[in-house]
């Protein structure tokens, strides 16, 4: 859980609220230091660069804004540094008090439930029911104007528009994926909520967008074939070149043999 921080002010300790009512992030100016439970050694300074990051609280991208070790180059979103211990009343989550969490709970991996990504760090969770999210998708609200439509936008389930179709395509990523979906039913414009949070985490205003999930089933089964030959060509060195040529040739012969021998029977 979070423990306290304080903004320093020139000779001045801003202190956070126990509570927050609504999803706003404390203001800050660029250059102010903050004294974090995440990273105790150094202090992290406000500063932004128009480049990718990944945050150490969440463990989620994020562009521009951020606060930052200058020694370490140890990285938080504002909104992650400056998360309160507590949200009440949330627009996303109004039923119940929502806690401030700094690790995954539980030994299965938890989803954000706007945005349907893993909860990897930081997050916000309910201790009555199941519902978590990310400390970025907190600040968003039920409707917010986005630049990228004209009208306000409305969060919504998939199953609850469009008669129940649950892979509406996205007018920024044109496309189709599950979770949560901002739309204007006049326009029908849609949004994916996560989407949404490149527009909130800095990543849509300056051109960024978030590297691409790679294949680990793939790359897991190239390791595991380059491993294969590599102890099989250990092998022949190791008992000869001139006898193992010969068990790979009888190999392959018994190989072909065999397939002679189904062809065989099929006639």
């Amino acid at each position: 859980m979070c423990c306290s921080l304080a903004v320093r002010k020139s000779s001045k300790l801003i202190t956070r609220s126990p509570s927050m009512d609504l999803p706003t992030i404390p203001q800050t100016n660029p250059g102010e230091e903050i004294f974090h439970f995440s990273h105790p050694q150094h202090p992290l300074v406000q500063v932004s660069y128009p480049y990718l990051f990944t945050c150490m609280g969440c463990k989620e991208y994020g562009a521009g804004k951020r606060f930052r070790c200058q020694i370490c180059g140890f990285d938080l979103h504002d909104f992650c540094a400056l998360a309160p211990p507590s949200l009440q009343n949330h627009p996303l989550h109004h039923k119940h008090q929502l806690v401030f969490y700094s690790k995954p709970g539980g030994f299965l991996r938890s989803k954000c439930d706007i945005c349907n990504k893993s909860a990897k760090g930081f997050a916000f969770r309910c201790s009555s029911c199941s519902f978590e999210m990310h400390p970025c998708c907190a600040t968003m609200s039920r409707e917010m104007k986005f630049l990228t439509h004209q009208h306000p936008l409305t969060l919504s389930s998939p199953m609850a528009i469009m008669g129940g179709d649950s892979s509406l395509v996205c007018e920024v990523c044109q496309r189709k994926r599950s979770g949560h979906v901002y739309c204007c039913m006049a326009c029908g414009y849609f949004l994916h909520a996560v989407c949404a949070k490149d527009l909130i985490n800095g990543l849509h205003v300056h051109g960024i967008r978030p590297p691409e999930k790679s294949n680990m089933l793939g790359a897991a089964a190239k390791v595991a074939s380059q491993a294969l030959f590599g102890i099989i060509g250990g092998l022949i060195e190791g008992i000869g070149e001139g006898i193992g040529e010969a068990l790979m040739d009888n190999f392959g012969n018994s190989r072909s043999r065999g397939i002679r021998n189904r062809d065989w029977q099929k006639c």
